[in-house]
């Protein structure tokens, strides 16, 4: 377990009301047995050092001793039960006894005094909450981060499987699909091909407060001025601040990027941008971003991820 961040120690009158709370919250051993058990599940350390044969008060006792022996490794777990206590408003296993209305009673001012400790302790609690809060907020991202690299994985297995099929036409429609995918992965609300009056639209996404169609090919040969100018007509017909992605497995012709090096409403990615981003040596939204940039400076639709590499775009 991580050690609490906390430089603050607990006031020994707050353990000593902890472990007497803890011997008079319940009567029958077996309750008080799963309680600490259950609280303590996270550390069978603790747990393996405990004798549960003894009498309460000493296993109680036995318990916060452990605790304050090393409070840097259990002072949170301290706390976390002085606050579970400290919030007891019922206790079921004394309300079954025949001395009940005495021993709840017994009960509720040990909680009671815990309680003011706790608000006494409030400035070591603050931190407490504010480490766990810590560790939850890194878990979480954690698992998001773990989530995002597995997607990132299968898309990129994706890719090669693509890069092996025979067949172009279902190979031009998976390509569609992953395209859309990635897109999503990166929250760029890709949109999938739709149809307007004589055109049809590979794709759309958005980025910032840009919005972008999008074209995609996977063909053998280089993508010519003839498309790019197609396109470029494309994007026109739409609203003020549509830009356009153009997808190219295969590249560009030399010519048709001369046509676009000095004004363009396109921006242009090949397979070797793909495989800078499934290898996750650029995020696809900083390469749209810089390939973007580069395009608003220069009036140039293509930049090389290899230039935003070497520190030459």
């Amino acid at each position: 377990m991580p050690q609490s961040a906390s430089s603050n120690k607990i006031n020994p009158r707050a353990n000593i009301a902890l472990a007497d709370a803890l011997t008079v919250i319940f009567w029958n051993k077996p309750p008080f047995a799963r309680y600490l058990r259950g609280m303590l599940q996270d550390h069978s350390e603790l747990l393996a050092r405990l004798d549960f044969s003894t009498t309460k008060r000493e296993t109680a006792g036995h318990l916060v001793d452990l605790l304050r022996a090393n409070e840097a490794r259990y002072q949170d777990l301290t706390i976390k039960l002085m606050l579970d206590i400290a919030e007891m408003k019922r206790f079921s296993n004394l309300e079954q006894q025949v001395d009940r209305d005495e021993m709840v009673a017994r009960a509720e001012a040990a909680v009671a005094e815990l309680r003011e400790w706790t608000e006494l302790q409030r400035h070591v609690i603050q931190e407490h909450e504010d480490h766990s809060a810590t560790i939850a907020d890194s878990a979480r991202q954690a698992e998001k981060d773990r989530l995002f690299n597995a997607d990132h994985e299968a898309l990129k297995l994706r890719f090669f499987e693509m890069h092996t099929s025979s067949d172009p036409h279902r190979r031009g429609t998976d390509f569609e699909d992953f395209i859309n995918k990635l897109f999503g992965l990166y929250d760029l609300e890709p949109r999938a091909s739709y149809r307007l009056d004589h055109e049809q639209i590979d794709g759309a996404f958005a980025y910032a407060t840009d919005h972008y169609v999008l074209e995609a090919k996977w063909w053998k040969e280089a993508i010519g001025r003839r498309e790019l100018d197609v396109f470029k007509s494309n994007i026109e017909r739409k609203g003020k601040n549509t830009l356009g992605l153009y997808i190219s497995m295969s590249g560009f012709t030399s010519d048709a990027l001369a046509v676009y090096s000095y004004s363009t409403p396109f921006i242009t990615m090949d397979g070797s941008d793909f495989m800078a981003v499934l290898e996750q040596r650029i995020r696809l939204d900083d390469l749209i971003a810089r390939k973007r940039q580069h395009a608003s400076q220069t009036g140039h639709c293509y930049m090389p991820v290899s230039a935003i590499f070497s520190g030459t775009d």
